[in-house]
């Protein structure tokens, strides 16, 4: 029986929310998370092919991940000739669910069909966010933590690189952890298992969820531990074999091309500032620093261990698509955190609690201003330019299985219908066309550049449009000097 004057000073503590008779919620607490991840959607849409519309693509990951999707619907081996003729991503990154996306690809042979889809999942993630927020918060709460996960800076940030395969872990690892909070552990181990299949690093994800799941049934099912320890041993030895077996049997230089990343000179202090800003962001305006008290946070250090012990720069920021699987997992440690902190005996804490789901939506709603989302508020990304249209015409005049060489602007309008090489990575194949932005003009000699890529063929400038140009090989070859 606690103090009375502790009872006299929680009065206005919200009781658990209860259910209703028969298990079934009221329709606005059922579909509310689905009416939220259908906004979601259309906005994470509009923001990702609008900047496709815009030829705003920042890197060659779409253009490959298209290469690779488009093998597996035409049921041929996952190569990529952007990596290298004949490479396969499985010597790259460990991949294989990009082929779920194969049937619709096929119906639908374009990148925006693969911006689309990545939309569709990062907004299927809300939903198990704010469904395991309304159970444990109410309605009202639950609904302002998943739109501040549905507006999280990682999230968005993801939504504005192009494509990327985390878009399948994302919902992965959110279901899995709904499911951990509402005590069904052995479905929370089924969600997570399907990681290992995403990316390499993964296993080490699935491994620290089935830790806390064995931490959370420690008391109460033997059984389930010991399968959850099966789990996580699981994950480990499958990420070990597939970083130091599999990757190398699939890749032409038998190794893990990303370990000179790992052991890039430096050390785990390089950069603490960075870092510490990540961690900052990761935790500050996503959970005010309350998801602290929640075990689930610890299915975030796999991923940021291997990022903070790289030497390599670009993975301690917040920037690019590397925050988006820590997304789900602080939000929902929030969530996990938040009813006993609303139980706590200090005042503060307990109010603290009480108005932290508005908090943090209405910071997100406010750091949006300055994310990718903002965009919706701008007339031009509803439009195509006039410009675009003009390059489009362009490369529509390269003929369909054509061999093109061609750098980041052309490569993810070409990679649906040719073969596409990159920029000085065609490793002895000559192309019947090459592709070049030349917006900043840093190709000068065109021709002359093609000559130093390819000496013993000749190319002709083909047609230029709104600083792109291409080139096409001529029938008459140079002879050979000898």
């Amino acid at each position: 029986m606690p103090p009375p004057t502790l009872q006299r000073s929680r009065p206005h503590i919200p009781t658990p929310v209860a259910q209703p008779a028969g298990g079934r919620r009221p329709l606005p607490a059922r579909w509310g998370p689905w009416a939220l991840a259908a906004v979601l959607f259309a906005a994470y849409a509009t923001v990702s092919v609008g900047r496709y519309r815009h030829l705003a693509t920042s890197s060659w990951d779409l253009g490959i991940f298209e290469q690779v999707v488009r093998a597996y619907a035409h049921l041929r081996a996952p190569v990529s000739d952007l990596k290298g003729p004949g490479f396969s991503i499985l010597g790259d990154h460990f991949s294989p669910v990009t082929a779920v996306l194969a049937p619709v690809y096929r119906l639908f042979p374009s990148p925006v069909t693969l911006l689309v889809a990545q939309a569709a999942l990062f907004a299927l993630s809300a939903v198990p966010v704010t469904r395991a927020a309304s159970r444990l918060l109410g309605p009202r709460r639950g609904l302002a933590l998943g739109l501040a996960y549905g507006l999280s800076w990682g999230v968005q940030r993801a939504v504005d690189f192009d494509f990327h395969e985390i878009c399948f872990a994302v919902p992965l690892i959110a279901f899995s952890l709904e499911a951990l909070l509402a005590g069904r552990r052995r479905a929370a181990l089924c969600w997570a298992l399907p990681l290992v299949l995403v990316k390499e690093d993964l296993g080490l994800t699935l491994a620290a969820i089935a830790f806390v799941v064995a931490w959370r049934a420690r008391g109460s099912s033997r059984r389930t531990v010991v399968y959850a320890l099966g789990v996580a041993v699981l994950g480990v030895v499958t990420a070990v074999l597939v970083l130091t077996v599999v990757i190398p049997s699939f890749n032409t230089s038998g190794t893990y091309d990303y370990w000179n990343k790992v052991s890039v000179s430096g050390g785990p202090l390089d950069g603490l500032g960075t870092k510490l800003q990540t961690l900052a962001w990761l935790l500050i305006p996503t959970t005010g620093l309350l998801a602290l008290r929640s075990p689930l946070l610890l299915v975030a250090l796999p991923t940021l261990g291997w990022r903070f012990l790289s030497g390599d720069e670009h993975y301690w920021g917040t920037d690019w698509h590397y925050s988006a699987v820590l997304m789900p997992v602080v939000f929902l440690a929030l969530a996990d955190a938040l009813p006993a902190a609303r139980r706590s005996g200090s005042a503060w804490l307990r109010s603290y609690a009480a108005q932290l789901p508005a908090a943090v939506a209405a910071a997100a709603l406010a750091l949006t201003t300055s994310l990718p989302l903002a965009q919706l508020t701008r007339a031009e990304v509803y439009r195509k330019p006039a410009a675009v249209s003009d390059v489009e015409r362009l490369l529509a005049g390269i003929p369909d299985d054509a061999t093109v060489e061609a750098d980041i602007g052309p490569v993810s309008r070409l990679t649906s219908r040719c073969r596409v090489f990159w920029l000085g990575g065609t490793q002895g194949v000559t192309p019947e066309y090459i592709a070049l932005e030349n917006v900043d003009g840093r190709y000068r000699d065109p021709v002359g550049h093609a000559r130093q890529l390819h000496p013993r063929a000749e190319y002709a400038v083909m047609g230029e449009a709104s600083g792109y140009l291409v080139l096409e090989r001529q029938h008459e070859r140079r002879l050979e000097r000898r």
